[in-house]
């Protein structure tokens, strides 16, 4: 089957891992993120296109120095070269999200437990290995 189809509100729910890539082809990737209590994904500039919707939680969506409230239902669309960091603002909750890079920005399969691992992970990117 060519293709992906999963509830992404129940993925991106019930998922603990603070990265998840659950699908991947040459021009789109689909990844699922928990954010735990005040935990960003770090300020960064991607040189690809991203989408994220929040299915859980509360935060901040920081664009080039802006920030903007986000919650359950928000929607962020991040063009390429803009500077970008999502907040999890809550002591008590996690975040739950999914975003989808276009083109992949992540080796298809990868799994990182917590944010240090992710930061610790220097052969992670995207190496041209797809789902299918």
């Amino acid at each position: 089957m060519k293709g992906f189809v999963t509830n992404i509100e129940q993925a991106s729910i019930e998922n603990d891992y603070f990265r998840k890539v659950l699908y991947t082809d040459e021009h789109v990737q689909l990844v699922v993120m928990s954010l735990k209590p005040s935990e960003d994904i770090g300020e960064e500039v991607h040189q690809l296109d991203q989408f994220i919707r929040v299915e859980a939680g509360e935060g901040s969506a920081v664009l080039d120095g802006v920030a903007h409230p986000i919650q359950d239902g928000s929607a962020i669309v991040i063009p390429q070269g803009t500077r970008h960091n999502i907040i999890n603002t809550s002591s008590e909750n996690p975040m739950k999200l999914y975003t989808l890079y276009a083109p992949p920005n992540h080796k298809d399969g990868k799994v990182h437990e917590t944010k240090a691992e992710a930061e610790a992970d220097e052969a992670e990117h995207f190496d041209g290995t797809t789902s299918e």
